[in-house]
């Protein structure tokens, strides 16, 4: 897998209301698409680059993927931010 920084996987405006949305709680690529006026392909490409940002996660149930947010890329994330908070 390439990891994808994770400041240019949230660059994306669609990535960010994907992000938003799996705030809320697990969902998958159908529910997610409900929202944004992309196709089903487009929004699995994006959660593929927060996929490879490590900023979501997927499991498989059945022949459904379920997305969530990684609260791990999101701790690391999170560190990297703090820097400039903490002086």
């Amino acid at each position: 897998m390439v990891e994808t920084d994770a400041f240019a996987a949230i660059s994306d405006p669609n990535r960010r209301y994907l992000l938003e949305e799996l705030r809320r709680g697990p969902k998958t690529v159908n529910e997610l698409a409900t929202g944004l006026p992309i196709s089903r392909p487009a929004v699995s490409q994006h959660l593929k680059a927060l996929l490879d940002a490590r900023l979501v996660s997927v499991k498989a149930e059945g022949t459904r993927r379920i997305y969530a947010v990684d609260d791990n890329g999101f701790f690391h994330l999170n560190l990297w931010l703090d820097q400039f908070w903490m002086r």
